[in-house]
């Protein structure tokens, strides 16, 4: 057994499937997902519609054409499909837990933790998050992820992970809070740049990832490929870490 496993984790909002040419194509988001080749995907924005055909699932499609394993985190109902988080795992997913951080009438939000099991007795806590668009409800969001019931549960007893669509372009309140209390990546020092959205023009920096001090990042990027490029609006962020096995 190493006793510095790595792994390579990524976080990728995939806009329902809808390309910048407007059209729906989930092959494209597997093409995308299949170029990352990461252990772990974080997922937001996907929409999974039961009985229809099969790409209109968009989850289990997802995770069939990489052949991992997935759990969804459910925000809400858009047109009779589940619409939420997803997390795809090469790894094997000890539990799961959806949060609700709904904190305004816009819309429905929410994270999801997986528990997984990075090497045989190893496991981090993965979230994966997507706040909301407004200043005052993100504040609200910060306190619901900085809680007991959430962040700081007294449960978690492994290295955490959170990472996600933020939706936070400048400096805000969830920025300085998860800092205080986590690792982060400086897209600064790791990419020479600091904007990553949109994809083709990019003009702010909306996807972070946070961290705990035994999870030691060995490599951080941004997959912009020209799959990518017209597959979402938001490019995949990628990272590669340690886990210090002390």
């Amino acid at each position: 057994m190493k006793d510095h496993p790595r792994f390579r984790v990524a976080t990728y909002n995939t806009h329902k499937s809808r390309g910048m040419d407007g059209r729906i194509r989930p092959v494209r988001i597997a093409e995308v997902l299949r170029e990352l080749d990461a252990d772990i995907i974080a997922l937001q924005e996907v929409v999974s519609l039961s009985g229809g055909r099969k790409e209109q699932n968009q989850a289990q499609y997802l995770a069939d054409a990489v052949g991992y394993h997935y759990r969804i985190g459910e925000t809400r109902k858009l047109r009779g499909a589940v619409y939420g988080n997803v997390i795809l795992s090469r790894f094997p997913v000890k539990e799961a837990r959806i949060y609700d951080l709904t904190a305004s009438r816009r819309e429905p939000r929410g994270c999801i933790r997986c528990d997984l099991e990075i090497a045989p007795g190893k496991i981090i806590h993965l979230f994966n998050v997507h706040l909301g668009t407004g200043y005052i409800e993100r504040r609200r969001q910060a306190a619901l992820l900085m809680s007991r019931d959430v962040l700081l549960s007294p449960h978690l007893k492994h290295p955490r992970l959170v990472i996600g669509d933020f939706n936070e372009w400048t400096r805000g309140l969830v920025s300085r809070t998860l800092q205080q209390a986590f690792e982060s990546v400086d897209i600064q020092l790791h990419l020479n740049r600091r904007r990553t959205y949109p994809g083709v023009l990019p003009i702010m920096h909306l996807d972070h990832m946070y961290f705990d001090k035994e999870l030691m990042l060995e490599e951080f990027l941004l997959h912009r490929s020209r799959r990518a490029l017209v597959a979402s609006d938001h490019l995949p962020l990628v990272a590669e870490f340690e886990l210090d096995g002390r």
